[in-house]
């Protein structure tokens, strides 16, 4: 999908996709939100002490072993929408 045509997920609706209340395991980065359902790092919804369903951007902005490119395997499945 392109990112021009993806749809807007408030905060509230990107928590319900923490992989205990759906089957869909999301992560926000940098206003987009990435559908990381298909790792095995992020079974039950959570990644080390990242947890699913919230924007990541802060979290991963000093974090070691992360880069810019960290989601970039995941599909886009949305836009966050700003409140």
């Amino acid at each position: 999908m392109k990112k021009e045509t993806l749809p807007f997920y408030t905060k509230s609706q990107l928590a319900l996709r923490n992989g205990q209340d759906r089957k869909e395991i999301w992560c926000a980065y940098n206003n987009l939100i990435y559908d990381v359902s298909s790792s095995r790092l992020w079974q039950k919804g959570k990644h080390y002490e990242h947890w699913a369903g919230q924007d990541l951007t802060e979290e991963l902005k000093n974090d070691a072993p992360h880069n810019e490119n960290v989601f970039d395997k995941f599909e886009v499945v949305g836009k966050l929408k700003e409140n």
